[in-house]
């Protein structure tokens, strides 16, 4: 035999024993758990191997799976790892996936899920991010969908190929839950039932967000507050990143650039300011420090292999690391922020929880970026002890969820905001999102839409990009561009790294300054449509910011659309940069918020849908301002001639909207002979609308034309046929 032969037969004898070790595993158990909603779980499933921290309960089968479903995943395992897959056919369109860089259309994609600290998108091109979504959203050409949610944490990846979605972990079996109803918002709702909603959050959130890495003193963030007064420019939040810190020591001030936080909380509160603190996972390792202290009293770090305290290279240098997956851990984690939120604080910014650990010193081939996969985790309290390489993607999610606890724990009676860098599915319960560290560049921008659609297709839907790019220096050109559409986006914030250029509305030159005022105070003045659109995720779990095909998902041509974006059912979001986009068919009519947001390229261009209704509100600062006292309710009839909207409104903050205290009014209108006759048609809960809405203006947009004119509250009435 020849030396090429003996060659040959060892690597067929290779392939012929990998594919033996593919071992596929027959389904246990399966069946219904929800209304359309089924489970399939595998032989040899264990809970103490793979637990579920994605789901907000624990699903009971109910009933059998119905005859008539056809979709059914196959389990495998191979060299100990568990793997999934569902074949297709048909035509599906494919999304989901969570946070993940290139198109919406998901079909022909892989995506890694091991959470990143992944400046500009540049580790693996962007394949892996910050968050870890194992969900896949499909619509069939007749605009039914189903939804496919892969229950694991495990280090994993996702291909979504047009015959076959397969999930490949590097851990224990899994379950697999299947969602199959007749809209793909349907399906939405399914996977919020499975793994919850977003709280609602306070309305202060809603406003606008400056940030920067970092505004260095009190005097400076004082100086940033004063100006957005100055200039008049919207605003409510200035964002204090980690240079607040005593050496970047988690839940310190530096005493010489921030002495007084609470002053300078109580001076931004009095300017209709809030303020948002960051804080972050590693905890400095400094026997002198007494959060390292504490924690070491409690054994609440991590510990390597050999039961020694795990350290890794933050901000701080060497730094320990809590195990939240321990319940006394989280309850310490939550215990530090009382006496940090007697600051008065307004929101807490959790970041590098990946979680994220510089060890550049090794060479690039060792190089993690995190904690070494066979770290232990010692679990309790329903989570098993397991490695890093199946807590890893759960560590942000974790910690969020004490962060959460800690504030509702210091601030019973205000709604927390807090914000995360890293997730989980099923993590929007306790925190919003943004998309990391981004980069200023036109494909950035770009991107940044279809990111912020597919975060709301995978049940996290509020999030948001740092609008004109952290990383780089930013142009006028692109910050105006970008601003333009973001505005518009669930989260907005401005955000600039260090050692880039000012990136505030007004350091642009006087022009750019103009029309990021008029940017913002669009946003402002669609407040209460915004706001009723929080309200409406909070309870459903439906996404604020739409794929276009969600106006008629059986409209195969607007399956691939990104450069365009529904807000809510009822507005068209047209970025400046979009290029022929796909529009979905029917009446939608050009809508004008502010003076000169129609002459201003940089501005996107919004369309109000035929047969809808949009409550706005008038130009403000900061949401302490009264907005709806002056409530303009937009109208744009149907092709019969009919409108109906929504405004959903309570005190903004607090938990008295769980007790009926909000008020929910639906409107109706039907133009006859000429006349447009509007009407309140149902007003729901307790809440006393009539102390926040002094007058209302009724404009109805018909065929390019305006008629507008103050109405009651309850009726009123418009002539719509005047040339």
């Amino acid at each position: 035999m020849t030396l090429l032969s003996k060659c040959y037969l060892f690597v067929l004898s290779i392939l012929i024993c990998s594919a033996a070790q593919a071992q596929k595993i027959p389904v246990q158990r399966s069946g219904l758990v929800g209304n359309s909603i089924v489970t399939f779980i595998p032989a040899g499933f264990d809970v103490s191997k793979t637990p579920s921290l994605m789901l907000k309960g624990a699903p009971a089968i109910q009933g059998a799976v119905p005859a008539n479903w056809n979709i059914v995943p196959e389990f495998f395992l191979t060299n100990g790892k568990a793997s999934a897959s569902v074949h297709l056919q048909g035509g599906i369109s494919l999304y989901g996936g969570g946070e993940v860089t290139g198109p919406l259309l998901r079909n022909g994609q892989t995506i890694k899920l091991w959470n990143t600290d992944n400046g500009a998108y540049g580790t693996d091109d962007g394949k892996r991010l910050y968050q870890t979504h194992p969900w896949v959203l499909g619509v069939r050409k007749d605009g039914t969908a189903f939804g496919i949610l892969f229950d694991s944490p495990w280090k994993s990846a996702l291909t979504t190929n047009n015959d076959k979605i397969e999930f490949n972990t590097e851990g224990a079996l899994f379950r697999v839950f299947v969602i199959d109803r007749k809209s793909p918002q349907d399906v939405l709702k399914g996977l919020a039932e499975l793994t919850g909603t977003i709280e609602m959050p306070p309305r202060w959130a809603l406003g606008y967000h400056q940030c920067r890495f970092s505004y260095g003193s009190e005097q400076r963030v004082r100086e940033i507050a004063d100006t957005f007064r100055l200039k008049q420019i919207p605003c409510d939040a200035v964002w204090m990143d980690i240079d607040y810190m005593e050496g970047y020591r988690v839940f310190t001030f530096n005493k010489t650039n921030f002495p007084n936080p609470k002053q300078l909380n109580a001076d931004l509160h009095a300017k209709g300011f809030h303020s948002v603190f960051m804080i972050d996972p590693g905890v400095k390792f400094d026997s002198t420090y007494s959060v390292y202290q504490s924690g070491t009293a409690k054994d609440v770090w991590v510990k390597d292999t050999t039961g020694k305290e795990y350290h890794g290279k933050v901000w701080p240098g060497d730094c320990a690391f809590p195990d939240f997956t321990m319940p006394r851990t989280r309850q310490w984690w939550s215990g530090l922020y009382h006496s940090f939120l007697a600051n008065d604080m307004d929101g807490i910014w959790n970041d590098m929880n990946e979680p994220a650990v510089n060890d550049n010193e090794l060479p690039q081939n060792l190089r993690l970026g995190t904690m070494p996969y066979n770290t232990p985790h010692r679990g309790g309290g329903g989570l098993p002890a397991g490695p890093h390489l199946l807590y890893h993607n759960a560590y942000g999610r974790l910690m969020v969820e004490a962060t959460r606890q800690g504030f509702m724990d210091a601030k019973p009676g205000k709604r927390p905001f807090i914000l995360t860098r890293a997730n989980l599915l099923g993590g929007q319960r306790y925190a919003a999102t943004w998309t990391g560290d981004n980069y200023a560049d036109e494909k950035f921008m770009k991107v940044s839409v279809p990111m912020s659609i597919t975060l709301g297709l995978s049940g996290q839907p509020f999030s948001g990009p740092d609008i004109g790019g952290f990383l780089g220096n930013t142009s006028p050109d692109l910050w105006a561009k970008w601003l333009g559409f973001g505005v518009f986006m669930p989260f907005a914030r401005g955000h600039a790294c260090a050692g880039t250029n000012d990136k505030e509305p007004w350091a642009f030159g006087a022009d750019i300054e103009k029309t990021s005022r008029i940017a913002l105070e669009r946003r402002y003045r669609l407040l209460p449509y915004l706001y009723t659109l929080f309200y409406n995720a909070h309870k459903t779990g439906l996404p604020l910011m739409c794929p276009v095909f969600f106006d008629d998902p059986a409209d195969v041509k607007l399956r691939a659309e990104d450069q365009v974006f529904l807000l809510g059912k009822n507005l068209l979001v047209v970025p400046s940069f979009a290029k022929d986009p796909q529009l979905p068919k029917g009446i939608w009519e050009p809508l004008s918020l502010v003076d000169g947001d129609g002459s201003d390229p940089y501005q996107a261009k919004l369309l109000i849908k035929g047969g809808s209704i949009i409550p706005a509100g008038k130009i403000i600062q900061h949401t302490n301002e009264p907005s709806i006292d002056q409530l303009t309710l937009f109208i744009c009839l149907d092709s019969q001639g009919k409108a109906s909207g929504e405004l959903y409104w309570d005190a903004g903050e607090g938990w008295g909207f769980k007790k009926g205290d909000y008020c929910l009014l639906r409107f109706q209108a039907a133009e006859k002979n000429g006349v447009t006759k509007i009407n309140l048609i149902a007003n729901q809960g307790k809440y006393n609308i009539n102390k926040d809405i002094h007058q209302v203006k009724a404009v109805v947009v018909k065929n390019g034309r305006i008629y507008s004119g103050p109405i009651d509250l309850k009726s009123g009435v418009l002539r719509t046929d005047v040339q």
